[in-house]
């Protein structure tokens, strides 16, 4: 079993862990000191075990809180997940037939005729 040494609250501590797991209790020490800083900024100078205990409070503190915004969001997953199921378990709907107008071929050519009329009174007017 690895001895690690961590620091919290600039005090230093030797603490055994299981192969592999150093790195996470690295990261949790580094939780640890960070609320223990921010206790020693508010408060001050306060005895060690007091300090730890705060320190650890403020953690269990957030991660209470995380915990119920797990849990809201697992709920919020699984109405969603029950939505899809429900939405996927029902027949597809028919698919709606679109009809695009066709414009007749005479009313094409007659617009045609126009265009090329106007055209022309165009060349007539920029020609005076």
């Amino acid at each position: 079993m690895p001895q690690v040494e961590i620091a919290i609250g600039g005090r230093t501590f030797e603490v055994a862990c299981q192969d592999g797991e150093e790195h996470f209790l690295h990261s949790a020490a580094a939780m640890l000191d960070a609320e223990a800083a921010h206790l020693a900024d508010q408060i001050g100078r306060m005895p060690e075990s007091r300090m730890l205990l705060m320190a650890g409070l403020m953690l269990a503190d957030k991660t209470a809180g995380l915990e119920d915004k797990v849990r809201q969001l697992e709920a919020e997953a699984a109405k969603t997940r029950a939505q899809i199921e429900m939405m996927q378990a029902q027949p597809r709907p028919e698919p709606m037939r679109v009809e695009v107008p066709v414009i007749p071929a005479e009313i094409t050519d007659t617009l045609a005729e126009i265009a090329a009329r106007a055209e022309a009174l165009a060349d007539q007017v920029e020609a005076r």
